[in-house]
């Protein structure tokens, strides 16, 4: 698994650098490159653009790399780039995983980098623990291995570092694993990624409404742009004209 990055700086040279020390790390993938704060916030905000950590230049105008940082409500990991130190403290305040100073050389950078692969190794190492057979997976969830039947599936919904498996008979299972892990181990005959943040059980899609796939009690989920093409022809298989 790659680790999908953004970079933001105000100046072009510095963020061509660091764009290319991404492309270079064989664990790293560059996924957007963004000359000011606005347009990462304008990536950000787009569901379907997945962002694991970002490289947040600091001293940019308007609104600088700190003040944008703590302005997200969702955050993915962030390693901040500036030449002041004077900002080093306030950026581990808000939970940085490093910061490293301009002019940046390549070991530097990847010193860095190898942080975020640690981090993310750790976090997700939960992941390592699902369990599948023909007819359920089993996961952690608050210290325990829980069986969950796939019939029993209504959807999986992506919320930051967990996912939540939404069942049809019982309450929604919480646990630490990243919606791309648990979508590798269920069949795809059955279960299809609808959306950047939704797997849903192909079996208990009942209706369909503007492009959202309506379960009960009043609950719309989106089918994204990039996944539309393969649900649209899915359901052209059971069409009855």
């Amino acid at each position: 698994m790659k680790i999908k990055c953004i970079s933001i700086d105000d100046e072009p040279l510095a963020l061509q650098q660091i764009g290319a020390y991404i492309e270079k790390t064989p664990f790293l993938e560059s996924v957007a490159l963004c000359l000011s704060a606005f347009e990462a916030l304008k990536y950000l905000a787009n569901n379907e653009n997945e962002v694991d950590l970002m490289f947040v230049d600091i001293d940019m105008p308007d609104l600088n790399g700190m003040d944008f940082v703590k302005s997200l409500t969702k955050k993915p990991q962030v390693i901040f780039t500036t030449a002041y130190s004077e900002y080093a403290m306030e950026g581990f305040q808000v939970d940085a995983i490093d910061y490293i100073l301009k002019p940046i050389s390549y070991a530097v950078f990847l010193k860095a980098a190898n942080k975020a692969k640690t981090w993310f190794e750790l976090n997700h190492k939960s992941a390592e623990t699902i369990q599948t057979t023909s007819d359920c997976i089993f996961v952690k969830s608050e210290y325990k291995l829980i069986r969950i039947l796939l019939s029993e599936i209504k959807y999986i919904e992506s919320s930051n570092e967990y996912i939540q498996i939404h069942l049809t008979n019982d309450e929604p299972i919480t646990t630490l694993i990243r919606l791309k892990v648990i979508e590798e181990q269920l069949p795809k005959d059955k279960f299809m990624r609808v959306h950047r943040s939704f797997i849903v059980n192909l079996d208990k899609v009942k209706m369909i409404e503007r492009n959202r796939i309506v379960f009960d009690h009043n609950i719309y989920i989106p089918v994204g742009d990039q996944y539309r093409e393969v649900f649209q022809a899915f359901i052209d298989k059971k069409f009855l004209i």
